[in-house]
C-alpha cells in the first residue's frame, strides 16, 4: 500500500478518491500460466508517470492511482530531468512547459539550446533551481486531448527521492532521455543515477543513448538494477553513437553487451500500415531478442488514441496481441493507463471466448456486430454469433410490398448508399418519423432494397474515429425470414430480439401491419413452438407490446428512449401490464457531465424490485463513448454496470468485448478479486477536483411517468392505398406528383454529406 503524502489537502482528497474509485484488496496476481516471456514470468506493467492518462504525468495522484489499480508488482516510470543545482526531478518532457504551468509563472525565461543537434526553444530545468520549481511551478495535464480538470490541484514537482520516500512504489524505472544535453550544461546524469542508486532501489534504468548505459554499467549491481536500451524512431540518431536506431536494431548481440533489455515502440513488433491503419505481420524482434538474452519492453500504449482497426478500439485486445498471441510475449508494457494491461495480463490472458461464464449477464447485439461490419448485414450477424452473443437483434423495417427485413433505421440514408443511387429522388420529410429528409424503406420494394450497398455506422466520425473501413460497403441485408434461420444450429445463441418502431404510422399511412408481419414470420419459422430459440419483442411503444401480449407468449421488452432519473410507481405498474423487461440508456443509470460521472440513480434496483429485468444500451469500445471514470476502457465500464449497477444485460455494438469480459478468470475470485476487476465507485473523480474545476451540475433527469408510458391502441390498417405511393418499383422509379413535397436543398445536402463520407472512407 502506498503512503499518502504528508500534506493535509492531498491526503484528504486521496483518501476519498482511493477508497471510492476502486475497492482495495490484498490479493493480486491470480494468473499462474506459463508465459512466452524471456524468463517465463508474467509481463510487467510499467506506469508511465503513474496513471498519466487521468492525472497530470508524474503527479502525486497519478502515482497513487496507478499503484492502487494495477498489478502488485507494478513498476512506476520517472522521466528524469536535472535542475540547475543537480536535483533529479520527475517531469515527462525536457520542455517543462509541456507538462507544467511554468510559462505562466516565469514569463520570458525560456531559452534556446541545442538538443541532440536541434535548436530548441523552451523552458529547461537546467535554468532553474529545484526550490524555484518546487515552490512556484505545478504539474498540469500536458496532453490537450485529456481532461484539464485536475490542473488546479497544485501538484508539486517530485524529486526521485520524494517519489520513493513518500509514495513507496513497488518498483521504480528511471528513464534518462538526454544525458548528452545535461553534460553540455555541466550536469552529470551518471553522478545523479549512481548517487540515487545508493539510497534507493532502482529496478530499471533506460536511455536512448548507448554511451550513457555503457558508462554506468560497471557501477550498477545487475542483481538490483537492469539496464535497458530505449529505441526511438528508426530514422532518429543516437547522439552517443551517431547511428540510427534502425541500424542499431540489426545488431542485438552488441546491445546485449551493455544492456539486459530493450524498450521499443510497439510498432517495432506489430507494425501498422500507415495508409490503412491495419496491422501488418508481426516482426521477429521479440524472438530474436530473446535468443540473445534480451528482454523486450513495448511502449506507446494509450487507451485514448486511435489504434489499429484490427483491435476494434478495444485496448485489452491490443495488449493481448502483445502478450498472448501463441507465438511470443513481450516482457513488459509501458502504459499511460496501467489498469488495462494489469487486467489483460492477470484476468484475460490465456482465456478463450469459450471459457466458462463467471457472470450470467446477457450480451445482446446492436445491429449485429455493428462495430466491425455494416449494421444488420449477414457479416455483422455472423461476427456477432462467432463473438459469443447471446441474443441477436433485428430491427424490423417494412418494404413497399410488405416484406419485413432487418435494418438499423427506417431511413435508408443512414446505413445504405441510397442517396447515391437512382432512388435519391425519393427523399421526403415525414415529421411523424424524424426531423429532416429521409428515403424510407416503405417506398422501395425489397428487390430494390437488396441491391443497395450497406454502409458502416460511424457514431464518432466527428472525433475522426471510423470503424473497419475495409468492410465499409460489404455484406448483404436479410429478410426477417432469413435472419430467423441464423440461430438454427447455433448452440451458443439463446435467441433473438425483434425491435419494432413506427408501427402506428405504418398502419395508418402505409396500410402495413408490421406486428402481423412479425408474428406471421416467427410462426412460419417455428419460433412459436416448444424448444424454439427464445424470442424477445422490443419497442418504445406500449401499444405494440400489448398487441404481442394478446397474440403471443414472447418476452416483451419496453425501451425507454429518453434519459430518466427515476420511474414513478404508477409508471412501473403500467409497464408490468405489458412487459417483462426494460431497456434504459447508460446515462439513466450513471448521469454524466462533461465526460465525468456525477453519481448514480436508483432506476435499476427500482425496476428489478418489480421483477422487471433491466438491459442497458449502448456499450461501445470507442474511448469517447465512456466517461473518464471508466479509464477509457470499455471493459471497466461494462464491469461497473454489471457489478455495481447489477444490470441483467448489455446491448452492444461489440459483442466480443462483453462476452470476453464475463469469462475472465478474475470474476471467480470473490472477495479476492484484484482492484482492476472491482467496479469503479462512480463520481469519485469529482472528489479529486478543485471546486472551481468541477463540471456543471446536472439538473436531475425527469422521472418516467405513467403519462409517458400509456398510449392508445395501434390503429387499424388504413384499407386504402399508401398515402405516398411510388409509381413503379424498378430502379429509377419516380415519385408521383402528389407525394409529400420535399425540400430540394435538404435532399441535395443529405446526398452530398453521405457521398463525402463514403469518399473519406
Amino acid at each position: 500500500m502506498w503512503k499518502p503524502r504528508a500534506v493535509p489537502r492531498a491526503f484528504s482528497l486521496l483518501h476519498l478518491l482511493f477508497h471510492s474509485v476502486l475497492v482495495l484488496v490484498s490479493a493480486q496476481g491470480s494468473n499462474r500460466t506459463t508465459w512466452n516471456t524471456l524468463t517465463g514470468s508474467p509481463p510487467l506493467v510499467i506506469a508511465r508517470g503513474g496513471f498519466s492518462g487521468i492525472f497530470p504525468d508524474s503527479s502525486e495522484f497519478a502515482y497513487n492511482l496507478a499503484a492502487v489499480t494495477s498489478l502488485k508488482n507494478l513498476i512506476v516510470w520517472c522521466d528524469v530531468q536535472l535542475t540547475k543545482d543537480g536535483e533529479g526531478i520527475c517531469i515527462p518532457n525536457i520542455k517543462l512547459e509541456n507538462a507544467t504551468n511554468i510559462d505562466n509563472v516565469f514569463q520570458n525565461r525560456s531559452k534556446t539550446y541545442s538538443v541532440n543537434g536541434v535548436q530548441t526553444s523552451a523552458y529547461f530545468a537546467v535554468d532553474f533551481t529545484f526550490e524555484e520549481l518546487y515552490s512556484k511551478v505545478f504539474l498540469v495535464q500536458g496532453d490537450f486531448t485529456r481532461s484539464d480538470k485536475f490542473d488546479n490541484n497544485l501538484f508539486q514537482i517530485l524529486t526521485v527521492n520524494d517519489l520513493v520516500k513518500n509514495e513507496s512504489p513497488p518498483g521504480l524505472w528511471l528513464n534518462i532521455q538526454h544525458d548528452a544535453f545535461y553534460e553540455q550544461h555541466n550536469l552529470s546524469m551518471k553522478n545523479f543515477v549512481l548517487s540515487v542508486s545508493r539510497t534507493v532501489n532502482v529496478n530499471y534504468i533506460s536511455s536512448p543513448e548507448a554511451g550513457f548505459l555503457r558508462t554506468i554499467r560497471a557501477h550498477i549491481n545487475p542483481r538490483i538494477t537492469k539496464l535497458v536500451f530505449r529505441f526511438l524512431k528508426k530514422d532518429e540518431v543516437d547522439p552517443s553513437t551517431n547511428q540510427t536506431y534502425g541500424s542499431l536494431l540489426k545488431n542485438l548481440a552488441s546491445i546485449k553487451t551493455f544492456s539486459s533489455g530493450i524498450l521499443v515502440p510497439k510498432g517495432y513488433i506489430w507494425p501498422i500500415d500507415p495508409s490503412s491503419l491495419y496491422l501488418l505481420p508481426h516482426t521477429s524482434l521479440v524472438s530474436d531478442a530473446h535468443k540473445v538474452g534480451l528482454e523486450v519492453f513495448a511502449s506507446d500504449f494509450l487507451n485514448d488514441v486511435p489504434i489499429s482497426y484490427n483491435y476494434s478500439y478495444d485496448p485489452v485486445a491490443e495488449y493481448l496481441n502483445f502478450i498472448d498471441n501463441g507465438n511470443f510475449s513481450v516482457d513488459g508494457v509501458l502504459s499511460d493507463f496501467p489498469l488495462t494491461p494489469s487486467e489483460a495480463i492477470d484476468c484475460f490472458a490465456h482465456v478463450g471466448l469459450n471459457a466458462t461464464k463467471k457472470v450470467n449477464t446477457l450480451v445482446i447485439s446492436k445491429y449485429g456486430a455493428s462495430g466491425d461490419y455494416p449494421p444488420c448485414t449477414d457479416l455483422a450477424y455472423e461476427k456477432a454469433i462467432s463473438d459469443g452473443v447471446d441474443v441477436l437483434d433485428c430491427p424490423v423495417q417494412m418494404s413497399k410490398g410488405g416484406i419485413p427485413f432487418c435494418l438499423s433505421s427506417i431511413d435508408l440514408i443512414e446505413s445504405t448508399n441510397v442517396a447515391q443511387s437512382n432512388f435519391s429522388k425519393l427523399g421526403k420529410i415525414i415529421p411523424e418519423i424524424k426531423s429532416g429528409n429521409g428515403i424510407f424503406t416503405f417506398d422501395l420494394a425489397w428487390d430494390d432494397i437488396k441491391t443497395l450497398t450497406p454502409s458502416m455506422l460511424n457514431p464518432y466520425s466527428i472525433n475522426s474515429l471510423y470503424r473497419n473501413p475495409k468492410y465499409n460497403k460489404k455484406g448483404h441485408f436479410l429478410t426477417l425470414s432469413d435472419f430467423l434461420n441464423l440461430p438454427k444450429g447455433q448452440t451458443s445463441l439463446l435467441g433473438v430480439v425483434i425491435t419494432i418502431e413506427n408501427a402506428a404510422y405504418l398502419a395508418r399511412k402505409q396500410n402495413l401491419s408490421v406486428t402481423e408481419a412479425v408474428i406471421d414470420t416467427l410462426s412460419k419459422a417455428g419460433y412459436d413452438k416448444p424448444g424454439a430459440p427464445k424470442v424477445m419483442i422490443q419497442s418504445t411503444n406500449s401499444s405494440v407490446l400489448l398487441k404481442f401480449k394478446e397474440k403471443t407468449k414472447y418476452e416483451l421488452v419496453y425501451k425507454i428512449d429518453e434519459i430518466v432519473g427515476d420511474a414513478v410507481d404508477s409508471a412501473i405498474l403500467d409497464i408490468k401490464r405489458f412487459a417483462h423487461s426494460v431497456v434504459v440508456k447508460k446515462a439513466s443509470v450513471y448521469p454524466v457531465s462533461k465526460f465525468f460521472v456525477t453519481g448514480s440513480t436508483k432506476i435499476v434496483p427500482k425496476f428489478k424490485s418489480s421483477n422487471l429485468s433491466v438491459y442497458v444500451e449502448t456499450f461501445r469500445n470507442e474511448f469517447v463513448s465512456q466517461a473518464w471514470d471508466f479509464m477509457s476502457d470499455a471493459t471497466v465500464e461494462i464491469n461497473t454496470f454489471v457489478q455495481d449497477a447489477e444490470i441483467d444485460g448489455v446491448i452492444t455494438d461489440f459483442p466480443k468485448t462483453a462476452n470476453r469480459y464475463r469469462r475472465n478468470r478474475c470474476l471467480s475470485l470473490g472477495d479476492s478479486k484484484p482492484p482492476y476487476m472491482e467496479p469503479v465507485r462512480v463520481g469519485s473523480l469529482l472528489l479529486a477536483m478543485d471546486k472551481y474545476s468541477l463540471p456543471p451540475a446536472l439538473a436531475p433527469a425527469p422521472p418516467l411517468t405513467e403519462a409517458k408510458v400509456t398510449e392508445p391502441p395501434l390503429p387499424p390498417l388504413s384499407k386504402i392505398a399508401p398515402s405516398s405511393p411510388i409509381a413503379g418499383t424498378g430502379q429509377g422509379a419516380q415519385p408521383p406528383q402528389n407525394a409529400q413535397s420535399k425540400v430540394t436543398v435538404c435532399v441535395f445536402l443529405s446526398t452530398l454529406i453521405v457521398l463525402v463520407a463514403s469518399l473519406l472512407l
